[in-house]
């Protein structure tokens, strides 16, 4: 597995050149037409979402990265989506309820491997309100979803770093 993002990237994706050569540690350049590509991070959501007696919704992750651990729900920030609508659109993909609230909290890097590549990320953490949770139900890349008493959450069961931090930062009352 490659630790920088371009790496695995061996030809300019303009004009299809061999010349593709490390520019600095965040680009590549095209010897050949001059083109620069720089490896940018994705955005990610995650949210906190609490039900009325104050346990955490988490959710055990159904595919890899991390498959089997826990997780907070979320995803990748869409092209042309804000942060928001994210949060929104991820929520009742994997969940099937509808947030009626949100409150932006911190964002931390993370780096999430996937086809044996590292993405890095900026994860944007949120605390939502959800009013009905009656149709609940774990779907998209979700295996199980249930609430936890913040009591008996261990950041440690969290497979994705930026969450287990972003885990401590809210058991920790920083967030």
């Amino acid at each position: 597995m490659t630790r920088h993002p371009l790496e695995k990237f061996r030809f300019c994706p303009v004009c299809g050149s061999s010349e593709w050569v490390t520019n600095n540690e965040k680009s590549k350049r095209c010897l050949h037409c001059n083109f620069v590509y720089y490896a940018n991070v994705s955005a990610a959501v995650a949210v906190f979402i609490r039900n009325k007696e104050g346990a955490l919704l988490v959710c055990r992750r159904k595919k890899n990265p991390a498959a089997g651990t826990l997780d907070l729900p979320g995803g990748f920030v869409d092209i042309g989506e804000t942060a928001q609508e994210a949060v929104i659109r991820e929520i009742h993909e994997e969940l099937g309820i509808h947030v009626t609230s949100m409150t932006f909290l911190t964002s931390i890097p993370n780096e999430y491997v996937y086809s044996d590549m590292i993405i890095h990320t900026l994860d944007l953490l949120f605390n939502c309100e959800v009013e009905d949770f009656s149709c609940m139900e774990a779907a998209d890349d979700v295996a199980d979803a249930f609430f936890m008493p913040l009591n008996t959450i261990s950041p440690d069961d969290f497979g994705l770093n930026s969450i287990k931090k972003g885990i401590i930062a809210f058991l920790n009352k920083n967030i």
